[in-house]
């Protein structure tokens, strides 16, 4: 009997020490970076041109998203934001509503019904379809004053980007920047350095409209961005939510300039390089990069990656149906493999974070 009993407890440890093993390692903290417009080929010239590999080449699960919305075949950056930031899909120049108009609740907002902290930067306005569709909810992305008004009550940690004048040269005559510092945000204009900024909350403008372009002089503004918002977030012993978008590799797209194109995938990359190495330290961050569609149809025709040199052609001025690349790091990662639509890159997020998915109207 004694034996016995030995024995059970064993094979009992042994169970537990396997389920122990099975049970995976659920992240603290989210990071979302967007390439707005980026598609595989735009991540491969970036990497001829850098003469090597990328920051993107340190993650160690690559999947493929779809992004079509609800109607259509080609997404805008509302209704492909939305898909990220909601996990529903609906029509073209939505903010995080559905095809009905109805809003739905963004991965920011879950994460600060759970006390978690939350930002959003960006390298545009950052009342545009794409952030906003994290924190606002309107039936047009046009909406920009708003917009900017629900981003004043949206309870964010940290926003940083352009767009600074819908929140004070205004047609209804308000003063936001006022509202945000009644609610004890530390608020930077284009004249201050946001990254000297001190404080629990923050929101920094860094341009009137939109930055300029990197190869106009912007500098590494983005990755900038994200080490500071790292350093807000991180202070919440809960976790924090960051989106992190490089929206002007889309506007090379359009644009269909190659060499904008590569210094704007280039400069994301940094910023994505800044998440990366928080996340290697931290151990407990799950980073995720993907597009919410990708721009031009480009394809590459030629090139010497020994001398940096990438050739290619855009087909057209658009976005296109194109599938794009979904990396991912940390723990629930490995969820992100295989080819799926982009509704599912925000339930994968919530399935390796929480263990399950919410869907729900505000």
């Amino acid at each position: 009997m004694h034996r016995y009993l030995l024995l059970c407890a064993g094979l009992l440890a042994g169970c537990l020490s396997v389920q122990a093993q099975q049970t995976p390692k659920r992240p603290k903290n989210v990071i979302l970076l967007i390439g707005d417009g980026m598609g595989v080929n735009q991540v491969y010239a970036a990497q001829i041109a850098n003469k090597g590999p990328l920051h993107l080449n340190r993650f160690p699960y690559l999947g493929l998203s779809t992004t079509h919305p609800v109607k259509d075949f080609i997404t805008d950056s509302g209704a492909g934001g939305t898909a990220l930031s909601t996990g529903v899909k609906t029509k073209n120049g939505a903010v995080a509503v559905d095809s009905a108009n109805r809003p739905q609740v963004t991965l920011a907002e879950l994460a600060k019904k759970r006390k978690l902290s939350t930002g959003i930067v960006t390298t545009c306005d950052i009342t545009d379809a794409t952030p906003a569709d994290f924190y606002a909810h309107q039936a047009s992305r046009s909406q920009h004053e708003a917009i900017a008004e629900q981003m004043v009550n949206a309870d964010l940690d940290v926003v940083i980007g352009g767009g600074m004048r819908y929140f004070f040269q205004r047609k209804d005559g308000k003063n936001l920047l006022e509202d945000f510092k009644k609610k004890g945000y530390t608020v930077a204009d284009t004249s201050q350095d946001f990254t000297a900024a001190t404080g629990k909350k923050l929101v920094a403008f860094n341009a009137g409209m939109n930055p300029i372009k990197v190869k106009e002089g912007r500098g590494p503004i983005l990755r900038q961005e994200v080490e500071k918002a790292l350093s807000i977030l991180s202070e919440n012993k809960n976790g924090f939510f960051l989106m992190a978008e490089g929206s002007q590799i889309d506007w090379a797209g359009h644009a269909n300039d190659m060499e904008y194109m590569v210094t704007e995938t280039l400069d994301f990359d940094k910023a994505v390089g800044a998440a990366l190495d928080f996340a290697e330290k931290n151990g407990e961050t799950l980073v995720i990069v993907t597009a919410d569609h990708e721009t031009g149809g480009l394809s590459l025709t030629g090139g010497d990656w020994r001398n940096g040199v990438v050739e290619g052609k855009f087909i057209w001025m658009n976005h296109s149906a194109n599938p794009v690349p979904v990396f991912a790091y940390g723990p629930g990662s490995e969820l992100f493999r295989g080819i799926f639509p982009n509704v599912e890159v925000n339930k994968k997020i919530q399935q390796a974070w929480w263990g399950e998915t919410i869907l729900s109207r505000k």
